[in-house]
């Protein structure tokens, strides 16, 4: 991964930059989540189901907030994350809530080297995966930490997104994406008025990419699930629908917005 190494530091120091700003945001709402407000969207709770006594592994878990409720909901949790400023908060909100938590700082591929120990499940979600650009070395760490029996959970957001320009007007970017794209922003889809400034490195990748990179290291995929909408106001142009959900106002219903899936590692005992 030597070659990704400057892209990597550079999005270390970009995360790190939107976490010190997302701690105030509504969009997160840390007050409210404090005082027991579910940061998890229904999608996940209602296709994990039950996780008490579980153990949980959340990869690139940001400031540890999905972490952290995932928690409340009984599992024993553990996150990681590339931002040593994500980290730092995750850990202090972990001891302000009185929640039993560990997170790891590093980046998801070194986290082999950094971590050991089995999980029931590994569960990454939402804004994750388009920061990594080899997903066979990402699969391997997760079948790296799955127990047999085990599983892994993703929520993410659809890669049809991702072809889109950044006001969604037109198509910028291949469905298929192998070339590192460079995007300099200002704001955050948080606070758009953020002052902050930054370069980012990310890839797009296709379904097909993701899923055969779980095949591929043993996990059987037990569904794939395609939603028009997506639970959290991050886009530009959405309209929010009575069933509480964001669409791109004038695409309502015609593309995908998010996808789900759920791979398991198959026990031979």
């Amino acid at each position: 991964m030597e070659q990704y190494r400057d892209f990597f530091e550079a999005n270390r120091q970009s995360w790190n930059l939107r976490a010190a700003a997302h701690k105030s945001t509504t969009f997160y709402d840390v007050e409210a989540w404090k005082a027991g407000k579910d940061s998890l969207q229904s999608i996940e709770l209602r296709e994990m189901g039950d996780v008490r006594g579980k153990t949980l592994l959340h990869l690139q878990c940001h400031f540890g907030q999905d972490t952290l409720s995932w928690a409340r909901h009984g599992a024993q949790v553990t996150g990681c994350d590339l931002s040593d400023t994500a980290i730092e908060y995750a850990r202090q909100l972990a001891a302000e809530t009185g929640l039993e938590a560990s997170f790891v700082c590093c980046n998801v591929y070194d986290l082999p080297q950094h971590l050991a120990g089995k999980f029931d499940i590994v569960f990454a979600s939402y804004g994750v995966v388009g920061w990594l650009p080899d997903l066979k070395r990402w699969a391997e760490v997760i079948a790296h930490f799955l127990k047999p029996g085990g599983y892994f959970y993703f929520a993410e957001f659809h890669p049809v997104i991702w072809m889109f320009d950044d006001n969604l007007e037109k198509l910028t970017y291949s469905y298929q994406q192998s070339d590192v794209i460079v995007t300099d922003n200002q704001g955050t889809y948080a606070d758009q008025d953020a002052d902050i400034q930054y370069r980012d490195y990310s890839w797009n990748h296709s379904l097909s990419e993701v899923i055969n990179s779980l095949i591929g290291v043993g996990l059987c995929l037990e569904f794939l699930n395609e939603y028009p909408f997506s639970p959290y106001n991050c886009f530009p142009k959405t309209v929010k629908g009575e069933d509480g959900n964001y669409r791109i106002q004038g695409l309502e219903n015609i593309i995908p917005m998010v996808y789900s899936l759920k791979a398991t590692k198959i026990s031979y005992q």
